[in-house]
């Protein structure tokens, strides 16, 4: 499934569609297992949003008079990121702090220091036990040099919008499993096409003994 389409597997397969989407599913599904449950250390958190024509805009565009995608049919996206390490997105149904705040607090061990922008909705992260640092895209500030900056998210979004793109769309219902993928590809994507495979099989047989 790495990097192919149903139909362009189905194609090479020879296997009833169905049956191949089934496999893709699965796969995905193990996918959302194989992610560390605490980031420690410096971290980024920043949402993002899929659909409608915000898609390929930056926050400092966004700003002008926009609403962060409330009010609309876009769907947000949570993720953090470990500057270390993996990343972590989940679909939410709104970025309000009592969305948030709960999601951080469950990923994010106590006394890492927490990059975020200045969206209320991460109003009272160091009230949590963090070292909050902020990061005013509305001034045109993604980095001051001295690590204060959330590229690193900024730059998984874009890479898990331009592979959406490249599907052509999905439906709402199945975002959750395309981004449980490309979180996952994205954080084994150092390892080799094989070391890739092996991964998954052996999550796969991991989840066929264990269930």
């Amino acid at each position: 499934m790495l990097g192919l389409s149903s139909n362009k597997i189905v194609t090479e397969t020879k296997t009833d569609k169905r049956r191949v989407l089934r496999a893709l599913n699965t796969t995905r599904e193990i996918m959302i297992r194989d992610i560390p449950e605490v980031f420690e250390g410096t971290v980024e958190v920043d949402e993002t949003y899929i659909g409608g024509q915000w898609k390929n805009k930056r926050k400092s565009e966004r700003a002008k008079g926009a609403k962060r995608g409330r009010g609309t049919s876009k769907q947000p996206i949570f993720g953090i990121l470990c500057r270390s390490g993996y990343v972590w997105a989940k679909v939410v149904p709104n970025v309000e702090a009592d969305t948030l705040l709960p999601l951080i607090r469950k990923r994010v061990k106590r006394g890492s220091i927490v990059y975020s922008d200045t969206w209320k909705g991460y109003t009272g992260v160091a009230a949590k036990g963090y070292v909050h640092r902020f990061v005013e895209h509305g001034k045109g500030e993604f980095s001051d040099g001295k690590g204060s900056h959330i590229n690193g998210l900024e730059g998984f979004w874009g890479y898990l919008k331009r592979n959406l793109a490249s599907k052509g769309g999905i439906r709402r219902e199945r975002l959750p499993l395309y981004l449980a993928e490309y979180v996952w590809r994205f954080n084994h994507r150092n390892y080799s096409i094989d070391d890739q495979v092996k991964k998954l099989l052996s999550l796969l047989y991991e989840k066929q003994y264990k269930s």
